[in-house]
């Protein structure tokens, strides 16, 4: 089951892919996976998420910092 972390960061990175204009089959080319994989990432039904690896790359290309995708410290989100 994904975390309300795990939830935060992909639907952080989804905004911004979205904000960006890229596409599910665009990221899964940055990330070198099959765009089914974004997919199972970005819904609910699937326990499937990102590693940390691939967040660094998707921080990369959207020339922005890891961080941006995580939740503030002090959020409550357990």
């Amino acid at each position: 089951m994904k975390s309300k972390v795990d939830s935060f960061v992909i639907n952080k990175i989804r905004e911004k892919r979205n904000e960006l204009g890229i596409s599910q089959r665009g990221l899964a080319a940055i990330l070198e996976c099959s765009p089914s994989f974004i997919g199972q990432v970005e819904s609910n039904k699937f326990d499937i998420k990102y590693s940390v690896h691939q967040v660094f790359l998707i921080a990369q290309f959207f020339d922005c910092s890891p961080a941006d995708f995580f939740p503030p410290i002090n959020a409550n989100l357990q």
